[in-house]
């Protein structure tokens, strides 16, 4: 069976369904429903995400969001057993890619079989394949007909905690041309939730940002709506302006824009005069869909498997 995952510092990504990139590790077992036993330890999911990793093998913990996000597509799709045979792909920033790519392949390959026991099942997993692929560019896979067409084309993801740029050049990624900038929605998140604090004295939560940016109701103020609002503006021209520090200009070149974070700024981003021609993918889950069709491609052709 094939597994897609997309490790979002946000949120974990697969092409049905996502939950946020949080997790507790306890020492003795806790009373809850969605639990994890690996290794001595207990795991549970959190809302709270984990603090940015520019490596995320720097330690277990994408792993066992890993074993989760492997253990619920199981659940869901009913195909849970007591062992598992897997083909697994995931993505990395394209400017981590060409640096982290083996050893991000090999923090999932493990020697023979992952044992541990979810919700109070006793279960295996093992990892024939591991495929890993640049974000970016995976999310724009369905398009590459069209792209193809084009003789230049940036791709610009706005994620939690990165912006990463690729371009393509008549649909192939040129990976010479890519960069990976740490700044993305939840540094806009963090600032605003101070902001509006010390500003209105009212306490906000990154739902509430989002709701506004959104459109969507909501009983805030309109004092705070406005102050939530020029403050996403603000952001959008920082991200603009830093791309355009590093060579990446979107006055002389289209783009499309993926990542909640575009789709949360995409007001922003179309109104810039640093951006003449854009297009968005709006589900927050390509990435992980374009894992999908480039993995079961290369498990058709059999190739280049790590």
């Amino acid at each position: 069976m094939l597994v897609v995952v997309d490790h979002g510092n946000s949120d974990m990504k697969l092409p049905g369904f996502k939950f946020c990139s949080g997790l507790i590790e306890h020492h003795v077992r806790p009373p809850s429903d969605e639990l994890i036993e690996y290794a001595g330890s207990f795991w549970t999911l959190s809302n709270d995400r984990i603090p940015y990793m520019r490596k995320k093998t720097a330690d277990n913990r994408f792993f066992i969001l890993t074993l989760f996000a492997v253990a619920k597509e199981l659940a869901r799709t009913g195909r849970l057993k007591p062992i598992n045979e897997i083909d697994l792909a995931v993505g990395l920033p394209p400017g981590h890619y060409g640096d982290q790519r083996v050893s991000f392949g090999q923090y999932f390959k493990r020697d023979g079989l992952m044992n541990f026991v979810y919700n109070g099942t006793a279960m295996s997993i093992s990892v024939r394949n591991v495929f890993v692929y640049p974000q970016a560019y995976a999310a724009v896979v369905p398009q590459s007909a069209r792209l193809a067409q084009l003789s230049r084309v940036f791709v610009v993801d706005i994620g939690g905690m990165t912006t990463d740029v690729l371009l393509l050049r008549n649909g192939r990624p040129d990976m010479q041309v890519c960069r990976s900038l740490e700044i993305g929605i939840i540094a806009l998140q963090n600032m605003l939730i101070g902001q509006v604090g010390s500003r209105h004295d009212m306490t906000i939560e990154a739902d509430h940002i989002d709701s506004v940016l959104q459109g969507q109701a909501t009983i805030l103020p309109e004092e705070v709506q406005q102050t939530i609002r020029a403050a996403a503006q603000q952001h959008t021209i920082l991200i603009l302006e830093k791309l355009r520090d590093q060579q990446v200009d979107l006055r002389s070149t289209p783009v499309i824009f993926i990542g909640g974070g575009s789709i949360l700024l995409r007001s922003y981003l179309t109104s810039s005069p640093l951006v003449t021609k854009s297009d968005f993918v709006l589900d927050a889950n390509a990435n992980a869909m374009g894992y999908k069709l480039l993995a079961t491609e290369q498990l058709k052709r059999s190739s280049d498997v790590l």
